[in-house]
């Protein structure tokens, strides 16, 4: 299937879900509450988002560091910018925007494809790694300290279980990366070889794979950039919560910060669909979130969800765009 098609199919099926579930809660009530949303709210939820991506930045720089003489503080938030502007158009979902940024970071710090994807590779799964276990600890907290919905149970089951996967897969990988090595290898070799532009024998397949595993390894021996990709992370997480919290706000449904900076990692799950920007998957795990983890009536929380994603979406768009069209490395190798 051809990109635009599949781009087009996928905002057709995701805008599809949410006029579905529009149907389900109520379009009118969700309809009235965005509209009672104050002008200030809106500059709140703009600032927070915006925020949200220049904190982006800190985990870029951090990764690419040790690559070449690294980044400036302003090249790093362009480079997070235009990671979310691919995440948001890219036809195969926002799992893609890595290996299309890795083109970028190789010309720009003048090393490999393969040394670029080695380090965002480990930077990524270093961030959602601590956001996931960060929700983890705040919501076990949740459930230890009082009183909760019954149905939050479940998400807070969904939540521990997937980082203890992630845990285990982690420290995994490091133990084994040899074999990991050898099997990229003996899956990469074959395909690689028949591409007709970008035909590599096995030799040079071992060789990028090797510099792939070299890089991701550099983590283990440098704590303080695994800190900052973490508290970039982090920082991610909490103003991507505080941007909830406002809207929840606005649309007259208050919830504590605590419960939105627990949730706001689980519908992440959503972005493995290919679907460009999760439209429909996340808003509705998010606004379902809501409703079973801090009992947000479903017409608050869509309505909450989709003031926070009506101003994601331009902010991906634009400013992504702009950071993208600056990009070195349009010109394959």
């Amino acid at each position: 299937m051809r990109a635009s098609l599949r781009f087009l199919v996928g905002i057709a099926l995701g805008g599809g879900a949410v006029v579905a579930y529009l149907a389900v809660v109520g379009a009118d009530d969700v309809l009235a509450r965005v509209t009672a949303v104050a002008p200030l709210t809106i500059a709140l939820v703009v600032t927070l988002v915006v925020a949200e991506g220049v904190a982006d930045g800190l985990g870029v720089w951090a990764s690419i560091r040790p690559l070449g003489d690294g980044l400036s503080g302003g090249r790093s938030v362009q480079f997070a910018l235009a990671g979310d502007f691919f995440d948001t158009v890219s036809p195969a979902g926002p799992v893609s925007s890595e290996p299309i940024l890795a083109q970028f970071v190789g010309v720009t710090t003048e090393t490999t494809y393969s040394e670029a994807l080695g380090v965002r590779a480990v930077a990524k799964y270093l961030k959602s790694g601590t956001q996931l276990l960060v929700s983890t600890a705040l919501a076990a907290v949740l459930v230890l300290g009082g009183p909760v919905p019954d149905t939050a149970t479940s998400v807070v089951v969904v939540v521990v279980a997937a980082a203890a996967v992630l845990v285990v897969a982690g420290v995994a990988l490091v133990r084994s990366h040899e074999q990991v090595s050898r099997g990229l290898v003996a899956v990469l070799a074959p395909v690689l070889s028949r591409l007709p532009r970008l035909s590599r024998d096995r030799d040079e397949v071992e060789r990028a794979v090797d510099r792939f595993v070299s890089r991701a390894l550099l983590f283990r021996s440098a704590p303080r950039l695994v800190a900052l990709i973490a508290i970039g992370g982090l920082l991610e997480q909490l103003f991507s919560a505080a941007a909830l919290y406002v809207a929840l706000a606005g649309t007259g449904t208050p919830v504590g910060l605590l419960p939105l900076l627990a949730l706001v990692p689980f519908p992440q799950a959503a972005t493995i669909l290919p679907v460009p920007g999760s439209f429909g998957a996340y808003d509705g795990a998010m606004s379902g979130g809501l409703v079973l983890a801090a009992s947000v009536p479903a017409a608050a929380a869509l309505a909450a969800v989709l003031v926070v994603r009506t101003i994601t979406f331009p902010f991906a768009l634009v400013a992504g765009g702009i950071a993208v069209a600056f990009l070195r490395g349009w010109r394959p190798g």
